[in-house]
């Protein structure tokens, strides 16, 4: 009986403990900022913390690659497609973008990264 108890309860015990560390890991697209001031987001198929871009192009390439490459011009209207991605090029950086509901997006703003996805490389900018 105390050995049916013990197990029971070490049972128990490992169930909770992955619990927890399942409530702790991060969900997919969370961003966290390092004390160099990189960004890196978590990848929740890997499970590892990823360079925005190295996110970004392994997204793209899990869904259909990038479509219209990485350049400074988006591709003529009447050819692109719902879903096409594109890395755009500004001045400031690059943004993944997907064509979603007849426009441009930034693929953040379809995915439903994390906010601060906005704020990396050229995103704040590629409406400008």
């Amino acid at each position: 009986m105390k050995k049916w108890l013990g197990l029971l309860l070490l049972s128990a015990s490992m169930s909770l403990t992955f619990v927890a560390n399942a409530d702790e890991a991060p969900h997919n697209g969370k961003v966290r900022e390092l004390s160099n001031g990189t960004m890196q987001i978590w990848d929740s198929a890997s499970q590892k913390w990823l360079g925005v871009e190295s996110f970004w192009l392994k997204y793209a390439k899990e869904n259909g690659g990038l479509t219209w490459g990485m350049t400074d011009t988006y591709p003529e209207y009447s050819k692109v497609k719902e879903f096409d991605k594109i890395l755009i090029k500004t001045a400031k950086g690059n943004c993944l973008m997907e064509f979603f509901h007849r426009r441009w997006r930034r693929a953040q703003d379809v995915r439903r990264w994390d906010e601060k996805v906005n704020q990396f490389g050229g995103c704040p900018y590629v409406f400008d």
